[in-house]
């Protein structure tokens, strides 16, 4: 049983994966754990402190404006500055300074502070993607993702501990805390990129050849760039169920939690539980199934998972108030599971029709495109929510649809020996 666990093809492809995967691989639960402690209770964190849905809303509708621009000129510094430092910097502002913010909000102005601050991580997305995947194989993108969102699972792990603190000390002073933790391992996070990783080849070749090229001429180079990725259907194609996924990402994490505690009736301390259940199901599912899926198209992987979103958000509109705890847990379930056959295959398949020699300012445009499209949404959603709190999955419902029919069309790709 060892052995055989040993020769997995996901611990076959880390073992081989020397550097920059492998570090950003391993360091992934320093994000992850924090985050995950304090995800289900964050936005119960500022309801419980007097902000309102629909000010819920506006604080993540500014942010995204905001993360518009960061993610924009992402790129730009990500090829002058290098893969390596621009993660670093979007780490010590995006996550270290922001948790920091968070740690003292108690009012709207302070959560808006903190948001705005946490949009740096933008910056940080472009070049932290960068440093993982370029020195990569592309067969291995798939399993790479895999083993970046096995990172994040494996730290969910420890959100009873947040509920089990809750439930003793309440939410407002075990966030608080939490968020002051977060902010201590971002800056380890820091310390361990400068120390374990190195700049990528194509990182290098970006910084020669912009070291003489001013921000505001490459902004202008945009002009031409813009073009040529609006007409790559496949990247168009790939970048609306990019934007649907966020929106609908966005949605699920701001009112979920609202959702069955205000509506349904659950308690505050049961909001832990579900990110354990649905890591348990997407672990077993991406050890256990996901390297047998490795010859089957990326779309029909996809469209299976974007049909069991839209099942969810159907289960979670109809499931009854008053004996809802067995379909939530059927709502978990299933979602984690539409999640494992969804989110690589989208990550890979975006890397994989993206030109390598403009990674970087691909990746910041798509990311930028991603966000704006998403902006307003936050306020919708935050509007639906105050009318009724089933309406926000109505809406994510509809467009699950819309994807549903869009990776009907994507063509899958071709993979290339590096």
């Amino acid at each position: 049983m060892k052995n055989s666990l040993l020769k997995h093809p996901l611990i076959e492809l880390l073992k081989n994966n020397k550097g920059n995967p492998k570090t950003l691989i391993l360091m992934e639960p320093l994000w992850g754990i924090p985050y995950n402690l304090i995800a289900p209770f964050a936005t119960l964190y500022m309801y419980t402190q007097g902000i309102t849905d629909v000010q819920i809303g506006l604080i993540l509708s500014v942010s995204m404006v905001v993360q518009v621009l960061f993610s924009f000129i992402g790129g730009i510094l990500t090829d002058k500055l290098g893969r390596k430092f621009t993660t670093m910097m979007g780490d010590f502002f995006g996550w270290g300074v922001a948790c920091l913010i968070w740690a003292v909000s108690g009012n709207f102005w302070f959560f808006l502070t903190a948001v705005l601050f946490n949009s740096f991580e933008q910056i940080n997305q472009t070049a932290w993607y960068c440093l993982l995947i370029e020195d990569a194989d592309s067969r291995d993108l798939i399993g790479i993702y895999t083993w970046v969102n096995i990172g994040g699972l494996i730290a969910i792990f420890f959100a009873p501990i947040s509920g089990l603190l809750i439930n003793t000390f309440s939410v407002v002073p075990v966030v608080r805390v939490l968020y002051v933790v977060f902010a201590v391992n971002m800056m380890i996070k820091v310390i361990i990129t400068f120390r374990y990783c190195e700049e990528t080849r194509q990182g290098k070749i970006r910084m020669a050849e912009t070291k003489n090229t001013s921000v505001f001429h490459m902004i202008y180079e945009y002009k031409d760039l813009i073009p040529k990725v609006l007409m790559n259907k496949e990247i168009v194609k790939v970048l609306i169920v990019c934007v649907i996924l966020h929106i609908a990402n966005l949605v699920n994490t701001s009112f979920f939690s609202l959702y069955v505690t205000q509506r349904l009736g659950i308690a505050d301390r049961y909001l832990a539980f579900f990110p354990i259940l649905n890591a348990a199901v997407m672990l077993i599912f991406m050890i256990g199934v996901q390297h047998r899926l490795e010859s089957v198209k990326f779309r029909i992987p996809m469209w299976i998972g974007l049909v069991l979103y839209a099942a969810c958000s159907v289960l979670l509109i109809l499931t009854p108030i008053g004996s809802s705890m067995p379909f939530i847990i059927v709502y978990v379930f299933v979602g984690a599971v539409a999640g494992g056959l969804v989110m690589p295959r989208k990550d890979a398949l975006l890397q994989l029709n993206i030109n390598p020699d403009e990674r970087a300012r691909i990746n910041a445009l798509i990311m930028s495109f991603t966000i704006a499209f998403a902006s307003p949404f936050g306020y919708l959603a935050g509007l639906l929510s105050s009318i009724d709190r089933r309406l926000p999955f109505v809406f994510t419902f509809t467009i699950y649809a819309i994807a549903i029919i869009i990776v009907g069309k994507i063509c899958d790709p071709e993979f290339a020996e590096k």
